[in-house]
């Protein structure tokens, strides 16, 4: 299952979304209704799945779907180089 695939798995989930509104462009808060608790919540699922911290300043910036999946897959190469040195 791909990074976005499993983004959204997540979105649909947590924010008891459809499967058709969570688009790359859905915003969690203005498409999906998010509040400021789910908007954490979230965060913390994806921590979780994908085995990252993700720093509430940066946490806040991701606003979409689309945003989640870039920021997640920077992170997840961010590791796999570190784990390399």
């Amino acid at each position: 299952m791909s990074v976005e695939e499993r983004v959204k798995k997540i979105v649909i989930q947590q924010l008891k979304a459809r499967e058709d509104e969570a688009t790359s462009e859905a915003r969690f808060v203005q498409d999906l209704g998010a509040e400021s608790i789910d908007s954490i919540e979230l965060m913390a699922a994806f921590e979780a799945e994908f085995d990252i911290e993700i720093p509430p300043e940066e946490g806040e910036r991701i606003q979409t779907v689309g945003e989640a999946v870039e920021y997640i897959e920077k992170k997840l190469k961010e590791k796999d180089f570190s784990y390399k040195d």
